[in-house]
């Protein structure tokens, strides 16, 4: 019996505690402090993408494609490092309903998330803006090539992203887990690349939506909400298939669409 019991309480503890991305933190997030971190995440990210826009502005040329995407995957990687712990780092409503379809977040929470990534990305939107003095057309996405190229651009991108984040945080190497932040930052990098020139470059709900209603101006509004949660959902259900077979890796809501893998010691 006391052998049993002491195998239960092992067990117990193995399922509280998970690895994100080389962090060790409880299964069960404060939903307070996951609120704000969310608000606080996608607030930095639209306002650091309105400052690339303001700079490039400021020194008389254009928006380069490259710069844009350097600032996507460099802000990426660093709120995944800081608020990782925190919140999971979703960072996009896409993200949570992939985790949420799949079992790792409770429908539940799913509001809280989306309202507080839409709340941070709209006030990280207005305060970009306004200090930057920028117009606010710079900053929707609108599809450039048409809508079904649009459409399918945003679509594989956000598959591509969703299934390499899954792989890479579930990696059987500790060392793979601890640089996987930067991984993800260079993937989200290397989408905006390839989509910018064809949708904006968005793969994110509240990125767009949060411009969209600041400008009122919503063409193709509804491809930068469905392209992008289909993809994440069929990306995160792949590589949950082609991982099935690893007992130390569950799926769980991670930084910024990856999955935790449970500490076994």
């Amino acid at each position: 019996m006391g052998s049993s019991s002491a195998s239960r309480n092992v067990d117990v503890l193995r399922e509280k505690k998970f690895s994100i991305f080389g962090f060790t933190f409880a299964k069960d997030l404060d939903p307070v402090r996951m609120f704000f971190a969310e608000v606080l995440g996608t607030f930095i990210l639209m306002f650091c993408l309105c400052g690339i826009i303001a700079s490039t502005q400021l020194m008389r040329g254009d928006v380069g494609l490259l710069e844009y995407a350097a600032t996507g995957g460099l802000t990426i990687t660093v709120l995944i490092f800081s608020i990782g712990p925190i919140s999971g780092a979703h960072l996009n409503p896409s993200v949570t309903i992939a985790f949420a379809t799949l079992g790792a977040v409770p429908w539940s929470r799913v509001p809280f998330y989306i309202a507080a990534q839409f709340l941070g990305s709209i006030f990280g939107t207005f305060a970009g803006i306004s200090i930057y003095n920028i117009r606010i057309e710079s900053i929707v996405t609108q599809p450039l090539q048409g809508l079904k190229t649009a459409f399918f651009a945003e679509f594989m991108a956000t598959f591509i992203i969703m299934f390499l984040a899954a792989l890479i945080s579930c990696a059987p190497h500790a060392r793979t887990g601890q640089v996987a932040a930067f991984a993800m930052g260079v993937s989200i990098a290397l989408a905006i690349l390839i989509t910018g020139p064809v949708s904006g470059g968005s793969m994110n709900p509240a990125r767009s939506i949060a411009p969209a209603l600041i400008s009122w101006n919503f063409e193709g509004i509804w491809l930068y909400i469905l392209a992008p949660t289909v993809g994440a959902v069929l990306g995160a259900s792949v590589a949950r298939v082609l991982r099935l077979q690893s007992r130390s890796c569950s799926l769980n809501s991670s930084p910024n669409a990856g999955l935790i893998c449970q500490v076994n010691h």
